[in-house]
């Protein structure tokens, strides 16, 4: 497959008043299109600073990062913002979510800074709430809803523009263990028959089981990079799990 992601000796460093913190440390890796990634370790490890670097939301101090071809370090602000619309969906662990506003609403953000009319905008956010089983719930608002299908809303709102590659900052952190594996679930499906370049982070290594590679980070280096050759199955997990009551819904 060919490389969607190429990271070469990629530097970032901060400055705290008279000190400068060392958070990425000339790291190289590559991720495939097509790929599911999740990316692991502990609390100030550079995780969380290498996924905003992806995500076009912050730039290396050195080293080069090439998205689809494009080295990221040499465009604008504007064209930066032009691939996170277009090419990255993001899903944080925190929904973010507009709390007066419908879930259908929610999924069509994104589309705000496009030229989509509005029932094209429409049409587009209900085509994505069904994508993630959320039929039936578009008019809900999140105070409605139960952590896990915010969490669903969070993601058809990611996948609304359709995007090449989808981020995930600790997409499960907020939610139970059940709920978790269905939102991996839902993952692995578009992984599988999207073609999404799936990138997750986490500090859970049950989460980290359902992707096809693990790359892990420590002090801000590459610690080990390795392919599963048989990531658990989420659907089949939840098939083994206790039946449970359907979710209630507010009115």
């Amino acid at each position: 497959m060919a490389a969607v992601i190429e990271i070469q000796d990629l530097v970032k460093d901060y400055r705290v008043g008279e000190m400068v913190v060392h958070v990425l440390k000339g790291i190289s890796f590559g991720i495939e299109r097509g790929d599911f990634v999740s990316i692991m370790g502990p609390s100030g490890s550079g995780k969380s600073t290498l996924m905003n670097i992806l995500g076009c939301l912050d730039k290396p101090t050195s080293g080069t990062y090439t998205l689809d071809g494009i080295s990221v370090g040499n465009l604008n602000r504007d064209q930066l913002a032009e691939i996170r619309n277009n090419k990255i969906g993001f899903v944080f662990q925190q929904f973010n979510l507009l709390a007066r506003t419908s879930a259908a609403e929610n999924v069509e953000l994104p589309m705000m800074y496009t030229d989509a009319p509005a029932r094209e905008r429409r049409e587009r956010a209900m085509k994505a709430l069904l994508a993630v089983g959320l039929a039936g719930r578009e008019e809900h608002q999140p105070s409605q809803l139960s952590g896990g299908q915010q969490q669903r809303v969070a993601i058809a709102r990611s996948l609304v523009n359709d995007p090449s590659i989808i981020l995930a900052d600790e997409p499960t952190g907020a939610l139970d263990s059940r709920t978790s594996i269905e939102i991996m679930a839902i993952f692995q499906r578009l992984n599988r028959e999207k073609g999404i370049t799936m990138i997750v982070v986490t500090h859970d290594p049950d989460v980290a089981a359902y992707s096809n590679r693990s790359i892990h980070f420590k002090d801000g280096k590459l610690q080990l990079d390795e392919r599963l050759a048989h990531p658990r199955e989420a659907r089949k997990d939840l098939e083994q799990l206790p039946a449970e009551q359907p979710e209630e819904v507010s009115s």
